[in-house]
């Protein structure tokens, strides 16, 4: 997923503790906050695609259990 330098003004609700706790070891919150949605969208993004490619994936794992790695007598290890 690129990277792109607009930003958005946001309000968040975050637990005062953590942070306090983020403060005092100077974390950059919005910078965390990004960081943290970047992962879950890209998790999620990720989660939908086996999903949605589950019936494929199951496919090839049958064809190869019954028949073996397509070009497995060409490897040389």
């Amino acid at each position: 997923m690129a990277q792109s330098s607009a930003r958005k003004p946001t309000n968040l609700t975050i637990n005062a503790a953590l942070v306090r706790s983020a403060k005092e070891l100077g974390i950059n919150i919005s910078q965390a906050a990004e960081d943290g949605i970047r992962s879950a969208v890209s998790k999620t993004m990720a989660d939908q695609w086996k999903q949605e490619n589950q019936a494929a994936l199951e496919s090839s794992n049958d064809f190869v259990d019954r028949h073996g790695l397509p070009l497995a007598r060409n490897r040389l290890f």
